[in-house]
């Protein structure tokens, strides 16, 4: 039984340790289709499995011969295990160690959890355990629908003059430090929210209902950016205001139909009004400027006849200066201005007493007068 221990395929587990493996234990080969094939497989793939166990620190299994395994049952390192530990390990390490940082983005490096640094964007280093690195959105907009776009009453809001109204606005803002951002808030979106909404009833509470549907939502939504800013800074929160969306002022819905009315009642009275001050001012307008005239046109006659007085004074003290030098020939010349005056536009026939003629005494004269007359109309 010691000459064949390895069972009926023959030689595998002699005292000889194992050789001539696949002889029938006289040298020669078993013939073809034979049994030993089988055994030499299984003992390659056992042989194989437990040099990988060794290979990863493992205990290596006892061979038929008693050569392995025989100094003990702890683990084998090799030059070439300890090898790839530190390729592995390091391969890890890097992994851990280096980060990258997008363009929009910037990162927070942490020294045991304390702040260290702010990296730049591209490729950056911090030696994993002792640096970590949060990587942090700082261009991209980040969006706040306040109001009342989730269906509630968030929107709704008492103003200056006693009237509710329904506001929906959005606030638009990213980071532009990103240390204060992570280590100043313990909820930034939620902050935000609060923030806005404080600041958006103040300013309601100071306007009044009409201002607030027509013509001030972008004086609103400037005031609105800026007393949200200012509050934020307040708090070093790392976060900047990029705009306010105000899209929405309406009434509520329960009473949008009355005060649709309401307005509709309140711009017709604006017309008429309108209307009244237009007639009110044109005939106003006229009435001032009649006035006007017959005043100017009043001091126009005055002067006039203030002029004319004092011409006809003149003059009259003109002729008695010259009626003191020569009386005779003034008083002449008196009598024929003034018949001249009174014969001037009086139609004229001379007669001649004395004449005998057939003619009775009319003496034919050429009518100057008329000739001017004829001469003015035709110059017209």
């Amino acid at each position: 039984m010691a000459g064949n221990s390895g069972g009926p395929w023959g030689g595998g587990g002699s005292s000889g340790g194992g050789g001539n493996r696949g002889n029938n234990g006289d040298g020669r080969k078993p013939p073809e289709g034979d049994g030993p094939q089988i055994p030499e497989i299984d003992e390659l793939m056992k042989k194989g499995q437990e040099q990988l166990r060794v290979l990863m620190g493992g205990r290596g299994g006892s061979g038929r011969g008693g050569g392995q395994g025989a100094g003990g049952g702890g683990p084998i390192f090799t030059k070439g295990t300890v090898l790839i530990g530190v390729v592995v390990a390091a391969v890890l390490w890097g992994a851990a160690s280096f980060y990258t940082v997008k363009p929009e983005e910037q990162s927070v490096e942490l020294f045991l959890g304390e702040f260290s640094a702010v990296g730049n964007p591209g490729l950056n280093f911090a030696p994993w355990p002792f640096v970590t690195a949060e990587v942090i959105p700082v261009t991209r907009e980040q969006t706040e629908d306040m109001g009342g776009t989730r269906g509630s009453d968030d929107g709704l809001m008492l103003t200056g003059d006693e009237n509710v109204v329904d506001i929906d606005y959005q606030v638009v803002w990213n980071i532009n430090d990103p240390a204060k951002f992570l280590f100043n808030l313990r909820d930034p979106r939620q902050t935000i929210r609060a923030v806005s909404e404080s600041a958006m009833r103040e300013i309601i509470a100071q306007s009044e209902l009409a201002p607030i549907l027509n013509r001030d939502r972008g004086i609103i939504a400037d005031r609105l950016q800026e007393l949200i800013q200012s509050t934020m800074d307040s708090y070093d929160s790392g976060i900047n205001i990029v705009r306010v969306n105000f899209d929405k002022a309406d009434p509520p819905q329960d009473v949008i139909a009355a005060f649709r009315d309401v307005q509709a009642a309140a711009q017709e009275r604006d017309r008429l009004q309108n209307v009244a001050d237009a007639y009110a001012n044109r005939v106003l307008a006229e009435a001032r400027g009649e006035a006007a005239q017959v005043l100017e046109e009043a001091e126009a006659y005055r002067a006039q006849q203030i002029n004319s007085a004092q011409g006809e004074a003149s003059r009259f003290s003109a002729v008695l200066e010259e009626y003191a030098k020569a009386p005779d020939v003034t008083r002449k010349r008196l009598y024929l201005e003034r018949m001249e005056q009174v014969l001037g536009d009086v139609d004229k026939i001379i007669l001649d007493e004395n004449s005998t003629g057939q003619g009775q005494g009319v003496v034919p004269y050429l009518p100057l007068n008329e000739l001017r007359r004829n001469q003015t109309g035709e110059s017209n």
